[in-house]
């Protein structure tokens, strides 16, 4: 984020139940924790000159998401950015009979990832990747399991991303970044979840939230994120080392 726009999310969140409400909450608690942290980090990048990444790959005319901590950053930005596309879609045309409560719940996640997107845009500065094509032409978004569907999909996406990313961060303040937005990541899946099936287990289906690698969830995020990106400098292991 700006340093004139380090402003979590408004309090008086009003969603479908108590539970949606505190999982929110809980969540603009953790995004205002990653606006304080958000200048540690920024320092820390600055000053790994080595990690600066290549804007296209001259081959395929890919984005090249980097090496380091910056390659995960910006792998992680990625996915904000085709989260961030699909919220904006659902709020610009609703699926029809959505109720008020569902509006409010899809707007508490739009401003969440607003700030997720401005976050790593600032953090990252010149060495950002740029604004990425979506395509969301397999979502019906005048039907509401399409949408709440695509929704999930996109949360548990990004909480199975930040899962798998932590152990290939070589910066503790980065880990701890990636901490807060898996946090705030798994809160969104778990509401959406219980706007599909309320009141049930399906809220969180699996004690522990499963880990994906940064190949795979690309593979995944495809289907909607249609600018080609070049992972090859992303790290393959702990310490950051590709």
């Amino acid at each position: 984020m700006s340093e004139n726009s380090n402003q979590p999310e408004r309090d008086d969140i009003k969603c479908v139940s108590n539970g949606k409400r505190m999982f929110l909450k809980l969540s603009g608690i953790a995004l205002a924790a990653l606006a304080l942290d958000g200048a540690t980090v920024r320092n820390v990048l600055a000053n790994n000159n080595s990690y600066l990444p290549l804007p296209m790959s001259p081959q395929t005319g890919a984005v090249d998401l980097g090496s380091g901590d910056v390659g995960i950053m910006n792998y992680s930005y990625a996915l904000e950015q085709g989260e961030l596309a699909f919220l904006k879609r659902v709020l610009a045309s609703p699926f029809s009979g959505i109720t008020a409560d569902e509006r409010r719940v899809f707007q508490e996640l739009h401003d969440h990832e607003v700030v997720h997107n401005e976050f790593f845009k600032a953090m990252l500065g010149s060495r950002a990747i740029p604004q990425l094509q979506t395509d969301f032409s397999k979502v019906d978004f005048n039907n509401r399991k399409s949408v709440l569907e695509t929704s999930m999909t996109f949360a548990d996406l990004a909480t199975s991303a930040y899962n798998g990313a932590g152990k290939l961060l070589s910066d503790p303040a980065n880990l701890a970044i990636a901490g807060k937005l898996v946090s705030i990541e798994a809160r969104h899946a778990a509401v959406v979840r219980d706007l599909i099936k309320p009141r049930s287990g399906f809220f969180a289906p699996e004690a522990l939230d499963p880990a994906r690698e940064p190949e795979e969830v690309l593979k995944l995020a495809s289907q909607f994120v249609k600018t080609p990106l070049n992972a090859s400098r992303l790290p393959r292991k702990s310490g950051g080392k590709p």
